[in-house]
């Protein structure tokens, strides 16, 4: 699959452009309201491997965490800034698109349409529905935004892909509004086998995964007791979070066999979580508890994780799915 190292490449070119950008280019796109735990579509297109949903402001800490080589750190805080809310999705090469954004904040203006139209790179579009947007060959990128929305598209090739979507949007899998209810980014992988096989070999666990498809929520660990100084984490300097992942599996007798299996594996991990980064760590820090059997689904908790441990988990999901 595409690697998460490529997607955070394309959320910093992202994020450049929503500071050259001008806020007044178009109206209001129907359908792309933002998104609560009640919405039943998203408003991106659909045949992706991965779909992310991030409440931005609540996730500053993580999102921080990105290094973006294209904008400095000043232009970074100011999109943060800006940015209330974002999906995103990620897209085998055989769909011809690398990824597709939508986001909502409240952009800038007058100097970012002079630069914008003034620049060689940008040729303004119209899409299918007539809506106005800019392309650029030379970054393969496709942008369109008003005072409350943007839209980025990212083509394979040389052709212009309109930023916008196909009415309604995509389809939320059944449960997943509940599931990420108080989250601060959620996401769901489609068809993720390869991927969940390719993470346990890494980390030397001899088990495949039949998973249909997984779900992951990332919570604020509010109220966790830390093992040193019996603080909360609330009360740390560093704040905590936790991650929820649920594993959809056929049946829920290959549930209960794969729950087996992953606490069984779980007596041949270290006690506590290593020191040195590594795959030891990365699975320390995601089989902390055993997972519990819910119907068809695996849910796994993991432990606490500080802004390092999931900067590790980048760093770990970036190398393993290049």
């Amino acid at each position: 699959m595409n690697s998460i190292r490529a997607f955070r490449a394309s959320a910093g070119v992202f994020l450049v452009l929503l500071f050259l950008i001008s806020c007044g280019t178009l109206p209001e796109v129907p359908g792309a309201d933002e998104m609560t735990e009640e919405s039943e579509y998203i408003p991106l297109e659909g045949g992706a491997l991965v779909y992310v949903l991030a409440d931005v402001q609540k996730a500053r800490p993580i999102l921080e965490l990105v290094q973006i080589p294209e904008m400095n750190e000043k232009q970074a805080k100011q999109m943060i800034d800006k940015t209330r809310y974002a999906a995103a999705a990620l897209y085998p090469p055989e769909s011809g698109r690398r990824f597709h954004l939508t986001a909502w904040g409240a952009y800038p203006g007058f100097r970012a349409a002079m630069a914008f139209s003034m620049s060689r790179n940008w040729k303004k579009q119209r899409s299918a529905a007539a809506l106005p947007y800019w392309y650029s060959a030379k970054d393969r990128l496709s942008v369109a935004l008003n005072a409350k929305q943007a839209f980025v598209s990212a083509p394979l090739n040389d052709v212009p892909l309109e930023p916008f979507f196909s009415s309604p949007g995509v389809e939320a899998p059944e449960g997943f509004g509940e599931f990420r209810r108080g989250a601060i980014v959620s996401c769901w992988f489609e068809h993720p086998a390869a991927m969940a096989g390719a993470a346990l070999e890494k980390m030397q666990i001899p088990l495949q995964l039949p998973a249909e498809r997984i779900f992951v929520s990332l919570f604020p660990a509010a109220g966790r007791i830390e093992a040193e100084g019996g603080k909360t984490a609330g009360e740390t300097e560093s704040p905590q979070y936790e991650a929820l992942i649920r594993i959809q599996v056929a049946s829920a007798a290959q549930a209960r066999a794969l729950a087996a299996l992953l606490t069984l594996a779980r007596a041949f991990l270290p006690a506590g979580i290593p020191e040195a980064d590594g795959p030891a760590s990365v699975a320390a820090l995601l089989f902390a508890r055993a997972p519990v059997q819910n119907g068809a689904n695996l849910d796994i908790r993991t432990a606490a994780l500080t802004q390092e441990d999931i900067a590790l988990l980048f760093s770990f999901f970036s190398v393993y799915s290049d």
